[in-house]
């Protein structure tokens, strides 16, 4: 018997989870992110927990990492080369401009400026045929350049590469042999899609982040052998599943959502066994707050992702879990702008130096403060007491700084901006869930809120009632939710191929082939990474209304009749758009095949809340202040871990644990499920959708 580790570094706080097989105890520890060696944070964590790496079985990793680095734009010294011509693709983008009348917007600059960018002449057809051989003389003249600019970091993309991938292949051998240790990658190891733009952008961002992505992975390798782990380790990757070292370090990109949906699959699994089919996952961590849509116990994959957003970012290719993203976490800070208006976010203090409630410095007032302020979290036991806040000081600086510019004078006006402080957050996260529901054609009223992350049980109430969600659900632990979704994922990997056809029944035949040999493909490469498993294969295809620029994604399943798979397209169509044209000729875009291999972990009934963490002390009452009430009200405060499945109560209602406190507000009431998870319903039913 021995330990399957799960860690997640996220922008405020490093979460562990780690599970025994033999015995069924759970270790649930947090740690400060270290910004200066993401590596030294994970080690704090498992220090922290008295996790003996020796003994573990299967270790799993998210990391914030790669997103950090193309926010941050510190990654590698990276060049691109590319085929004669097609130079400026990367700068000249799609064209379009999402604010027409904005003389004002520019796009973020690309990640590889001009001067280097290179061309080689080589051109493959669309049909696959060779229009210019590969100029083998350029290719070495551009490696003797590159290694005198001191490259770090070289992305190839060809265009047409996708039909064929020869002249790319042959590139990246030779840069690899005259070039090494200089991290080279092509956008056909990454995307078989044939647009030319996000290929070569996916291509470009993966280099871009390759080099530190490497070094972390080294890192990480070195000091889990130190601790006694021999065994081979996993990384979160963006699709929802884990994959190899080897393919993470291969396809760095894909995990540019490694952290957020770990906790995404946690939710698939809680919706499947609590048999929910509607349901929204809500994260509200230190920095951010996520949130994405679970139906059937699955969630949507969306491709391209725009890193930094649609409006201003860049594009890579590659199945990446749908959430959506708000700068709206505990740390996120309160401001006043020039017109003398409070403003929260997107700012955030991090973890360095953090809220002023931490005491590591930080001079300026945060949603986490407000919530100390008001009394929802308890200085004492935050973090089961392993970090006493502040309460002073946090008062102190919403006082100076929010209050009294805004003329909200003694102990009620500090109650009244700190309240204002947290709605305006909570109107951020609200507009998060709309944009995933309503704006996609989803009405709010008829899913459950599955809320985590640090943050999430705290507003998840205030949340319901501004949407009219009728039920929210905190699952046991939720401080730690994404490392527990980490916990019980699977290995899962994703494959692309670019199929332009007419919808027809040749069409058809010939999809199903091709699905045949990427599902060969596919199968010997999970059981290469993870070993002889069971493998679930899936089945998808990108298809359109002829003339249309955008293709939805369709699940196919292993349907060959042409009126079974007009059909699923139809209910596909019907249900993002609200309308379908049943006489419309349809086309055929991209084929998509997921490959899932299950790794050993816990079930669901085994992540109970950690008793041990319970605070024999515990203060049984508090003044709590409630908007709903406009005031302070005497209020109960509960141990998770004492509370049993069958327990319920009215509010209001505080309920700590380690990693995060959940409110129920005054009118509202909460009872422990079968799965140790907190349902929390309220005391009027929303409208039922028209």
């Amino acid at each position: 018997m021995g330990l399957i580790v799960a860690v997640d570094t996220g922008g405020t706080f490093t979460d562990l989870v780690a599970y025994d097989t033999g015995s069924g105890d759970l270790t649930y520890t947090k740690s400060l992110t270290t910004y200066g060696d993401l590596v030294g944070g994970v080690m704090d964590a498992v220090a922290k927990g008295k996790v003996d790496l020796g003994k573990a079985e299967v270790v799993k990793f998210g990391t914030t990492l790669v997103i950090n680095t193309y926010i941050q734009r510190n990654g590698a010294r990276t060049a691109l080369i590319t085929t004669e011509g097609f130079r400026d693709t990367l700068e000249l983008r799609r064209g379009n401009r999402p604010f027409a009348f904005d003389l004002h917007y520019h796009r973020e600059p690309v990640l590889v400026e001009r001067e280097l960018r290179f061309e080689v002449k080589e051109r493959i057809g669309a049909d696959g045929a060779t229009i210019a051989p590969l100029d083998k003389a350029r290719l070495a003249e551009l490696a003797a350049l590159l290694k005198s600019l001191d490259i770090e970091a070289v992305a190839v993309s060809f265009i047409n590469s996708y039909v064929d991938s020869r002249h790319e292949d042959e590139t990246v051998a030779f840069l690899r042999e005259h070039l090494p240790g200089v991290y080279i990658t092509a956008g056909t190891e990454l995307s078989r899609e044939w647009y030319e733009y996000e290929r070569t952008s996916t291509a470009v961002a993966n280099a871009f982040v390759g080099p530190r992505l490497q070094d972390y992975v080294g890192r990480l390798e070195d000091r889990l052998r130190h601790e006694g782990f021999e065994r081979t380790f996993f990384m979160m990757a963006s699709n929802g599943g884990v994959f190899s070292v080897a393919r993470a370090k291969q396809q760095p990109v894909m995990l540019v959502e490694s952290g957020p949906v770990g906790g995404c699959i946690g939710a698939c699994s809680y919706a499947r066994e609590l048999g929910i089919q509607k349901l929204i996952a809500f994260d509200m961590g230190g920095t951010t707050a996520k949130c994405a849509v679970v139906e059937n116990a699955s969630f949507d994959i969306k491709s391209p992702y725009y890193v930094g957003g649609y409006d201003y970012g860049f594009p890579i290719h590659g199945a990446v879990l749908d959430i959506v993203e708000v700068g709206a976490g505990g740390g996120s800070i309160a401001w006043i702008d020039p017109q003398g208006r409070l403003s929260v976010g997107p700012l955030s203090a991090g973890s360095d130096p953090g809220p002023v409630a931490y005491g590591r410095g930080g001079n300026k007032p945060t949603i986490t403060d407000a919530n100390l302020t008001l009394g929802r979290i308890d200085a004492a036991s935050f973090l089961g007491g392993e970090m006493t806040l502040d309460t002073a000081g946090a008062a102190r600086v919403i006082r100076e700084q929010v209050a009294n510019p805004l003329g909200f004078k003694g102990d009620g006006g500090l109650d009244e901006a700190s309240a204002g402080i947290i709605a305006l957050g909570v109107v951020t996260m609200a507009g998060a869930i709309r944009q995933i529901t309503i704006e996609r054609g989803m009405d709010p009223r008829e899913f459950t809120l599955f809320a985590f992350g640090g943050g999430g049980p705290l507003h998840a109430g205030t949340l319901a009632r501004e949407l009219n969600i009728p039920e929210v659900i905190i699952p046991p632990e939720p401080g730690n939710f994404s490392a527990i979704g980490m916990l019980v994922s699977d290995a899962r990997v994703d494959e692309t191929h670019t199929f332009l056809r007419d919808f027809t029944q040749d069409a058809i035949d010939e999809m199903t082939s091709t699905f045949g040999e990427l599902e060969k493909r596919l199968s010997e490469t999970l059981a290469g990474e993870i070993g002889s498993v069971e493998i679930g294969l899936q089945r998808a295809a990108e298809m359109r209304y002829r003339g249309q620029k955008q293709g939805i994604r369709a699940e196919v399943g292993t349907a060959t009749a042409p009126a079974a798979i007009r059909e699923i397209f139809n209910r596909t169509y019907l249900r993002r758009y609200g309308h379908v044209d049943e006489q419309a000729p349809v086309e055929f875009v991209s084929l998509y095949l997921t490959g899932s291999a299950r790794i050993k972990g816990p079930g669901l009934a085994d992540l109970r809340p950690d008793s041990r963490r319970q605070r024999p002390g515990a203060q049984e009452r508090r003044p709590v202040y409630f908007t709903e009430r406009g005031t302070r009200v005497d209020t109960p405060v509960y141990q998770r871990g004492a509370l049993k499945p069958g327990f319920e109560a009215a509010g209001p209602a505080i309920i700590e644990e380690y990693g995060s406190t959940t409110i129920v507000g005054p009118d509202d009431r909460f009872k422990v499920g079968a799965l140790s998870e907190i349902r929390i319903t309220f005391n009027s039913t929303p409208k039922a959708a028209s």
